[in-house]
């Protein structure tokens, strides 16, 4: 068997759902528990088809179950949603012949998505669908900032990442708390963490400070502490994103002072190559001429300098993705049709080891299936004998806590 990474051809796709997806682990994740429960039962999942045929509300009773329709419809990718009103013999493919209103989410991970595009303005090593090693800095830097945020800030230790197949990637929250969210407590979640706000037309997109003081929350300052060493290492140096005229133009914007700017417009016209570690520190040097006796304008441009840095590599959020409890979002270990690239998880500690360009293709899998001597039948766990095992792994680890817990929680309430 030669394969190729073309995710378009329907060989592919089926010997991939069939030899390497692992729906147990899928399943296990979702559910909580070995027995099915609502947790999988009433879930929705949604298949994108060729000929973007689009499939929303369907519910299986198992892994089997799931693993049989997948293989079925062989989907380009297929999406996880919420679960649904708990009626008896109701459930997401039921939607159609009820009343409208009846079936309604009840229950679903708190998601977050970081996409590349938002960094767009910025990053200037890859732009639209393009990544690569060096501008994964800025989704390293989000996830440093968001994963600590939300296990201490919000107490969440269910957290999954997941890389996008692309050029993003998806954290999802199975804590109990996170699960029964409303909608209105999403938004608050996200109204707390969201920190970038503007558009393409607005400069300034950092508006977060505090009373007439304009101090930094806490938790704000937390990050800012966190981000400093990422925008030393990841926009002055390697993106060095003030090196062109229309950087350095963009970084002029953000500092309220016409003196200063003035003067370091009329520098740097007339030194192009200066690199932005210079411009960084002539823009220190001016703040500390122009401020030597006085304080309050030298707390003020010092606060300017700390809302660059957070604007520049603070987490862009897609706040939509986070707020309604029926959005769905790509499964893990899905294949990026754009790509071939597989969604596997991400370790938050070692994230910035982490190479989008590195990840297994599915046609790479394939050929190792071959090279490995597997026959050609099904097997549940064929991934074990390819470059996704420690991906699965990953995820099966991650697992332990998670069914742990909800044994405990079985225990207590004496069921």
């Amino acid at each position: 068997m030669q394969v190729e990474d073309d995710t378009s051809s329907p060989e592919v796709m089926r010997l991939f759902y069939q030899r390497l997806y692992p729906f147990k682990s899928i399943y296990q994740w979702l559910n909580h528990e070995h027995v099915p429960s609502k947790m999988f039962t009433h879930r929705e999942f949604a298949f994108t088809l060729p000929g973007d045929v689009y499939l929303r509300y369907n519910s299986f009773t198992s892994a089997d179950d799931l693993k049989k329709q997948v293989v079925k419809l062989n989907p380009s990718r297929f999406e996880i949603g919420a679960v649904y009103t708990a009626m008896a013999r109701l459930r997401p493919r039921d939607k159609k012949t009820l009343r409208p209103g009846v079936l309604q989410p009840t229950t679903r991970e708190l998601v977050f998505d970081i996409d590349m595009t938002d960094y767009d303005a910025i990053r200037t090593c890859c732009s639209g669908k393009g990544i690569c090693r060096r501008c994964w800095g800025f989704i390293a830097a989000a996830v440093d900032v968001l994963d600590g945020a939300l296990r201490d800030q919000f107490g969440f230790r269910h957290r999954l990442w997941v890389y996008s197949g692309r050029r993003g990637i998806h954290l999802w929250i199975s804590d109990a708390q996170a699960l029964a969210l409303t909608d209105e407590q999403r938004k608050a979640v996200m109204g707390w963490l969201e920190v970038i706000r503007g558009g393409k037309e607005q400069a300034k997109k950092v508006n977060v400070r505090l009373g007439k003081a304009g101090a930094l929350h806490p938790a704000l300052s937390t990050a800012l502490d966190q981000l400093k060493n990422s925008f030393g290492e990841l926009i002055l140096s390697d993106q060095d994103c003030f090196a062109s005229e229309e950087g350095w133009k963009s970084l002029l914007e953000l500092i309220p002072d016409k003196s200063i700017t003035s003067s370091l417009r009329e520098e740097w016209a007339t030194d192009p190559d200066r690199s932005s570690v210079d411009k960084w520190n002539d823009l220190k040097r001016e703040i500390k001429r122009e401020t030597k006796n006085h304080s309050a304008k030298k707390a003020q441009l010092v606060t300017s300098m700390e809302d660059i840095i957070l604007q520049y590599t603070y987490p862009r959020l897609d706040a939509e993705v986070t707020k309604h409890r029926n959005h769905l979002l790509k499964a893990p270990f899905c294949v990026h049709p754009g790509t071939g690239r597989v969604c596997v998880p991400v370790d938050p500690a070692r994230v910035h080891e982490f190479d989008p360009e590195g990840v297994p293709t599915v046609g790479q899998l394939l050929r190792e299936l071959d090279d490995a001597g597997v026959d050609g039948q099904q097997h549940h766990s064929d991934w074990e004998k390819t470059s996704m095992k420690p991906y699965v792994d990953m995820l099966d680890r991650y697992l332990v806590d998670l069914m742990a817990e909800k044994r405990q929680v079985k225990k207590d309430q004496g069921s």
